[in-house]
């Protein structure tokens, strides 16, 4: 399945995780960008889902519509989900900077749309 991070020069810099699942990209914002560190956990806020199309833009969002600025790949590839579930995402991501198990998990404390982006740690 589809991965790709999108790298957004909105009105705030942040990197958009998307992932294929039942005909759409689910989306996630990350404020930081991601990292391969596994002690590294980053806040990510669950978005509108997108067009499977749109895993390959990069150009400008005009000025004036929804999200407007630059967008980047910052990384692409696959992913196989392992669980995909309403509060929960373990996957291998097999991208060109990320690469390995990582895990979306809801982070209800901080709120419905608040999700914890993070790579797995190695066993032992």
């Amino acid at each position: 399945m589809k991965y790709v991070i999108h790298e957004h020069h909105a009105s705030h810099l942040h990197w958009d995780l998307r992932l294929e699942h039942k005909g759409v990209l689910k989306s996630w914002a990350i404020p930081k960008e991601p990292s391969d560190d596994p002690s590294i956990k980053r806040l990510a806020l669950e978005v509108e889902d997108h067009e499977l199309d749109y895993a390959k833009f990069e150009g400008t969002i005009p000025e004036g519509e929804y999200g407007a600025g630059k967008v980047k790949i910052w990384d692409s590839g696959t992913f196989d989900a392992i669980e995909f579930t309403g509060s929960k995402v373990d996957m291998a991501i097999h991208g060109k900077k990320l690469n390995g198990h990582f895990h979306l998990v809801k982070f209800k404390k901080a709120g419905p749309k608040s999700w914890l982006f993070f790579k797995a740690k190695d066993p032992a």
